[in-house]
């Protein structure tokens, strides 16, 4: 109210009240004066200037304003919008440590829970449950009912080891806890821990020997277990007869005297054996039982064209010139002069000391391969090819 209406009250109402008059009033002096001030309240009211309102709701969006409002809002607010500030002040009141008792506190945030989680806001139920648990009320029925919840929210976000997790706390507040049993007992199927599944299956059963759901879960549980064993056997068995393959190519490498880059002389690292040259990927060398040679994958290169080419499959039981053939069996497109033949070629590598060695072309893979000074490099034997007696050839030699 207008300070200047106190004044104004109390200007007119001094010599009536005057505690220095003798004789009280009457009745229809009391009347007379009460007529007195309404009228002039009035007066003073309309004499007042004339301002529009504007605190109300707008007509245009009063439905949307209702809806803000905590009375009359139809879902709880979502993370990150504008909070009506009645809504914040009541949920203070609701939330304050200093006037609710942690039991309390724990019911409150587990109704909360229950209402997003009824309107499939699975993410914030789980941070009401999670505020519910923090409590630590005591109370082990509402302990164990908060970590149900939180399971079941887990569940329908598909977050199954954080479900089984809120159902393992549960059961040891309340062992047969039967809903957190099933739950448990699913959540294990999902994460492939069929023995720990049987187990919560049979606990189950224990109390409730005809649960069709139940019973159909376990005997999901054993075949798939019986499945994961079978398929583990599988894997031990072929990761058994992996390793015994490296380690006899590694033998045969080592016994017919190939030098590997970076490998010792009885002892090769696989990882030295990876082609690293993309066009070779998933190429390296192997064993050929069935004639019992090595497969190598070799890089020809061409300092005339800077340019490489790659033989996939070259056995050291092989000769250069039976490769050759394969080779060239068509003119390459930039041998525009058609030089490269296989009679019209020589073939080099260079040794470690960087000395260049003439191949013989009828020589096999395998018997250059053992030539003093040769060491594969990248898993790949190099070999540079050159036309005979060509500018190209005589610039290589002279380098």
């Amino acid at each position: 109210m207008n300070p200047d209406f106190y004044k104004f009250m109390k200007t007119e109402m001094e010599p009536e009240i005057n505690p220095s008059a003798k004789q009280p009033m009457t009745d229809e002096e009391r009347l007379k004066l009460a007529k007195k001030l309404d009228d002039e309240l009035d007066e003073y009211i309309n004499s007042l200037p004339k301002t529009k309102y504007e605190d109300g709701w707008p007509e245009d969006r009063w439905e949307e304003e209702m809806d803000k409002h905590p009375f009359f809002m139809k879902e709880a607010p979502k993370l990150g919008d504008e909070l009506h500030p009645l809504y914040e002040g009541l949920q203070k009141l609701k939330y304050d440590p200093d006037e609710n008792e942690p039991q309390e506190l724990a019911i409150s945030y587990k109704d909360d829970g229950n209402f997003n989680f009824k309107h499939k806001n699975y993410r914030l139920a789980i941070v009401a449950y999670t505020e519910g648990i923090k409590q630590k009320c005591g109370d082990s029925e509402i302990d164990s009912s908060l970590l149900n919840n939180r399971a079941a929210a887990h569940w329908f976000l598909q977050n199954y080891r954080s479900c089984l997790r809120d159902c393992e706390l549960a059961l040891k507040i309340k062992p047969n806890y039967e809903k957190v049993l099933n739950r448990a007992a699913n959540c294990c199927y999902h994460l492939a821990r069929y023995d720990k599944g049987i187990e919560y299956c049979d606990n189950i059963l224990e109390s409730d020997k005809t649960n069709k759901d139940i019973l159909n879960l376990r005997k999901k549980c054993v075949n798939a277990l019986k499945l994961k064993e079978r398929n583990d056997r599988k894997r031990d068995a072929d990761n058994k007869k992996a390793n015994q393959s490296v380690k006899d190519l590694i033998a045969e490498i080592v016994s017919r005297g190939y030098k590997i880059e970076g490998g010792g002389k009885d002892n090769i690292d696989l990882s030295k054996l990876e082609p690293c040259f993309p066009e070779l990927a998933n190429q390296r060398v192997y064993l050929n039982r069935e004639t019992n040679c090595l497969v190598w994958p070799v890089v020809l290169v061409y300092p005339e064209y800077k340019i490489m080419d790659y033989i996939k499959e070259f056995a050291d039981e092989d000769s250069f010139i039976e490769q050759l053939h394969i080779v060239f069996e068509t003119y390459p497109e930039w041998d525009r002069a058609k030089a490269y033949r296989p009679d019209n070629v020589n073939i080099y590598f260079e040794t470690i000391n960087q000395n260049i060695v003439k191949v013989d072309n009828e020589k096999t893979l395998g018997y250059v391969l053992k030539t003093q000074g040769y060491v594969i490099k990248g898993g790949t034997p190099n070999f540079i090819v050159l036309v005979k007696n060509s500018d190209a050839e005589k610039a290589f030699l002279r380098r």
